[in-house]
């Protein structure tokens, strides 16, 4: 079995309705070692990240330790938001969080399960920055909630799975907190 420690990234300078890839903030930064120092002894391992800045920064502490240079992987990037106008993203984040998979559009759930072939498709240990949804659906598919939310991974909290190459298993759940989306 592979193991894949999942890290959401840090805190970013703009909520997920304001500005479209926003870096981190100072606590974000500060997450970011942080999470860099707990999961430095790991390794090195093969680091994946999200293309958006957030999740790029977020890795930047570990590359670092590591001296290695991160994988930019696109399918654990952020939730594909329908084409509307950027004021609308919150409305309808919010009302997709409080659903399930089984209930929405095709196009979303092509994306779920590219997260999730992303992940089945590591063949050895690594570190993977993503985001809140996408955590989500690999959580949910592991453990067969087909809630859009089934936890709320905290800012560079540590989910840990396992794959096969076929499969997820949930080994660790990361760290809650209470996530708004603004």
């Amino acid at each position: 079995m592979v193991k894949i420690y999942l890290v959401r990234h840090g805190k970013a300078t703009a909520g997920w309705g304001m500005e479209k890839d926003p870096g981190l903030d100072d606590l974000g930064r500060a997450q970011a070692k942080a999470a860099a120092l707990t999961l430095a002894p790991l390794g090195p391992l093969s680091i994946i990240t999200s293309p958006l800045t957030r999740t790029r920064e977020t890795s930047r502490p570990l590359a670092e330790i590591w001296d290695i240079e991160p994988q930019i992987e696109k399918r654990v990037g952020e939730i594909r938001f329908p084409s509307g106008s950027q004021s609308s993203r919150v409305q309808w984040l919010q009302s997709i969080m409080g659903d399930k998979w089984s209930n929405l559009d095709p196009d979303l759930k092509v994306w779920r399960r590219q997260v999730i072939v992303a992940l089945c498709s590591c063949q050895a240990d690594c570190v993977v920055f993503s985001h809140f949804i996408a955590i989500n659906a690999a959580v949910g598919h592991a453990t067969g909630d087909d809630h859009v939310v089934s936890f709320r991974p905290d800012n560079c909290s540590i989910t840990i799975m396992e794959t096969n190459g076929n499969s997820l298993l949930l080994i660790e759940r990361g760290v809650e907190a209470v996530t708004e989306v603004r």
